[in-house]
């Protein structure tokens, strides 16, 4: 019963991804068909920015207005430069995206300089406002020492972000609950609300739980909604249908 109800949790917490350079209007569509609203709808699904007014669409007309459409901007390389970055986040919001995932040109951070991440962060957050959240990608799995982990949480957290996540989920290394807790940990020493995401390789109702126990060690039972915590995934949510069907 215990893996039923925290794949019940998990759900309502994912993002729901398709970022695949195939992507075309059929395959965002059969993303949609995947979700089966009578055991539960995720969060928000996360697309390309060119797909962001067809989910709009079609999430309107099935009635599940309650989802989030989410894009990435200065993805995955995070090299664009920053008009680009600029560009790209207001053509997103016209389109209607409620948020948008924005890779920090980390290499940056790496080479010594945190003011032109920060730059980035704060000059997205500025044209979201209030009309989009912005979660800021940093890469953790690039990035070499968990001091590092912890500097671009901050720079993410200092300069305006509304969530902090892990990866793109296009380098070797994403998602672990290593970085997952110092990312918590900035976020908790900061005192601001602000949410985390975990992306790429959370494949398994089971490797979820690890990180909402994690969360809830680091941060509260209370903290553990979608407004503060999400998996960016697509193959986690085989595994959710999995086990709330065997509920039956």
């Amino acid at each position: 019963m215990k893996m039923q109800a925290v794949a019940r949790e998990v759900l309502g917490l994912m993002d729901l991804t398709s970022l695949n350079e195939q992507d075309n209007e059929a395959s965002i569509i059969a993303l949609l068909d995947s979700i089966r609203p009578e055991l539960g709808l995720p969060a928000a699904v996360c697309v390309y920015p060119q797909f962001v007014a067809l989910c709009k669409q079609e999430l309107s007309r099935r009635g599940w207005t309650e989802v989030k459409v989410a894009t990435v901007t200065n993805f995955p390389c995070g090299k664009h430069s920053l008009q680009q970055v600029l560009t790209q986040t207001k053509e997103a919001l016209q389109a209607g995206a409620d948020e948008i995932d924005l890779v920090m040109p980390y290499q940056q951070l790496q080479a010594g300089d945190p003011d032109t991440p920060w730059q980035y962060v704060r000059s997205s957050k500025q044209l979201c406002g209030t009309q989009a959240k912005l979660k800021v990608i940093i890469e953790s799995g690039a990035l070499e020492n968990m001091q590092q982990i912890a500097q671009a949480s901050d720079v993410a957290i200092l300069a305006g972000a509304d969530f902090i996540k892990t990866s793109t989920g296009k380098v070797p290394v994403n998602a672990t609950l290593e970085a997952t807790r110092v990312m918590l940990e900035q976020i908790h020493m900061s005192g601001k609300a602000v949410g985390f995401k975990a992306a790429g390789g959370v494949k398994s109702v089971e490797q979820a739980s690890d990180y909402l126990q994690l969360a809830k060690e680091v941060m509260g039972d209370n903290w553990l909604t979608a407004e503060h915590f999400r998996f960016g995934a697509s193959s986690l949510l085989q595994d959710v249908h999995r086990q709330l069907d065997s509920a039956d």
